[in-house]
C-alpha cells in the first residue's frame, strides 16, 4: 500500500500494536473504558494517515494528518493515566512513551512538510 513508505505512518502502526500489547493486561473492567479508548486512538493514528494518503490533494491530507496528530495526544494522556493507574509496569510504560514521543515527532514533521508543498504550490 501507497501509505506504508511514510516513516510517520510506520511509526503509528508500532504505536498500535504496542498499545495492543500493553493493554492486554489491564483488568476486564477496563475493557470498555480505557483498554477501549486507548485501542482506538492508537489505531486511529495510522489508520488517517492511511486514509488521508489515498485522498487528492495535500490540503486534504493535512487534514487527516492533524487528526492524526489529535489521535496521538490523546493516546498520550490515556497512558499517562494507565501509568498513574499503576496498570502499565516502568517498563511498559517507558516503551510506550518512546513510541509516542517517537509516532508523535514524525507525525508532525510529515504533517510541516506537507503543510510546506502546499504552500509552494500555491505560490
Amino acid at each position: 500500500m501507497p501509505y506504508e513508505r511514510f516513516r510517520a505512518w510506520r511509526a503509528c502502526h508500532e504505536l498500535a500494536v504496542c498499545t495492543y500489547h500493553a493493554t492486554q493486561s489491564f483488568p476486564k473492567t477496563e475493557l470498555y473504558g480505557l483498554t477501549s479508548q486507548m485501542r482506538r486512538a492508537a489505531f486511529s493514528a495510522a489508520a488517517n494517515i492511511a486514509e488521508g494518503a489515498a485522498k487528492k490533494g495535500s490540503r486534504e491530507f493535512r487534514r487527516y494528518l492533524d487528526i492524526a496528530l489529535g489521535s496521538l495526544s490523546e493516546l498520550t494522556y490515556f497512558g499517562l493515566l494507565a501509568r498513574d493507574l499503576e496498570l502499565l509496569s516502568r517498563e511498559q510504560w517507558e516503551t510506550f512513551n518512546q513510541s509516542c514521543d517517537s509516532a508523535g515527532k514524525l507525525t508532525m514533521a510529515f504533517y510541516k512538510a506537507v503543510s510546506r508543498s502546499s504552500v509552494r504550490k500555491m505560490g
